[in-house]
């Protein structure tokens, strides 16, 4: 049986995450200056509160039939990694393209306590580029070694790229919760040393300063909160070592106006933009923009 493709529809299809109707309803959702600079300051902001208990399970509800690959929408995923591996430092369900699946995940682009920040941090409009599913076992390894997300995503440019991950299970340093090395946004790109497995493999690849400034700080978050990173920021996340699962979803975004840099497909399955060639289109929907929201009006794609 197959399934509808979610990713025709540039803007909410439910319910799940109302919109503010008049101007001032937006503040609630806005960052505090003191925010916005720790984040330019450290690359990353921390406990950001993102979905209520209704919206979390929802989502958990989604995620639990998404993990099946017999799903009937498994083949719009754009990257699929079931939990097979008997590897125990590396068992972990990762996937990319639950928007074009599931309803729930599909809105969560749009939901204005994650567009009003990422607008904010990134200084404009805010334009989609591809969703993450993460699930840690219990018990089981499940590590991602250090690294930057803009070391796999120079096919766009400039660097203008902001990432959101938000846990729908507690994170703790039990189960396996992220990692940021503060400041290490203001490092330059470093060569990709591979994401499964090794967590020392970053360190060969290190200046004698950068090892010195090395000092990962543990991102532990309830479920339901966020964080949001800058694109060079080094992070990573250990196994999960707890009784229990540790679940996950990343939104991936940039400003508008950012140009594919690959005349190849920017993702498996989406026709490509020409390399200098604005991104936009069904597959990279525009999700907020400040002065058009700002009057009530739908984002347009």
């Amino acid at each position: 049986m197959s399934q509808s493709d979610l990713s025709v529809y540039s803007r909410p299809i439910t319910d799940l995450f109302p919109r503010p109707g008049v101007v001032c309803e937006w503040e609630r959702f806005r960052l505090s200056d003191e925010e916005v600079e720790f984040f330019h300051a450290q690359g990353y902001l921390s406990g950001v509160q993102m979905l209520d208990e209704t919206q979390l399970r929802v989502l958990r509800s989604e995620l639990s039939a998404l993990v099946d690959p017999s799903h009937p929408g498994n083949s719009l995923f754009y990257e699929y990694h079931s939990n097979e591996s008997r590897n125990p430092s590396t068992v972990l369900f990762h996937a990319l393209g639950a928007w074009r699946v599931e309803p729930g995940f599909h809105d969560l682009l749009w939901h204005p306590a994650f567009t009003a920040p990422a607008a904010q941090l990134l200084g404009g409009a805010v334009r989609f580029w591809h969703d993450q599913l993460f699930c840690k076992p219990a018990r089981s390894g499940g590590v991602v070694a250090w690294h930057q997300d803009y070391s796999y995503w120079t096919r766009t440019r400039p660097l203008a790229h902001l990432t959101c991950w938000i846990g729908l299970d507690d994170s703790t340093r039990d189960n396996g919760c992220l990692h940021y090395v503060p400041g290490s946004h203001l490092w330059p790109d470093l060569p990709i040393t591979g994401l499964a497995g090794d967590m020392q493999a970053i360190e060969g690849v290190l200046t004698p300063e950068q090892r010195e400034q090395f000092a990962p700080v543990a991102i532990e978050l309830k479920a339901g909160q966020a964080s949001f990173h800058h694109p060079r920021m080094i992070h990573g996340s250990y196994e999960n070592r707890s009784e229990r699962e540790r679940r996950a979803t990343v939104i991936n975004v940039f400003r508008d106006g950012v140009e594919s840099n690959s005349d190849e497909p920017l993702l498996a399955g989406v026709p490509p933009i020409a390399r200098g060639e604005k991104m936009g289109g069904r597959f990279f929907p525009l999700l907020f923009d400040p002065l058009q929201e700002a009057g009530g009006r739908e984002s347009q794609t």
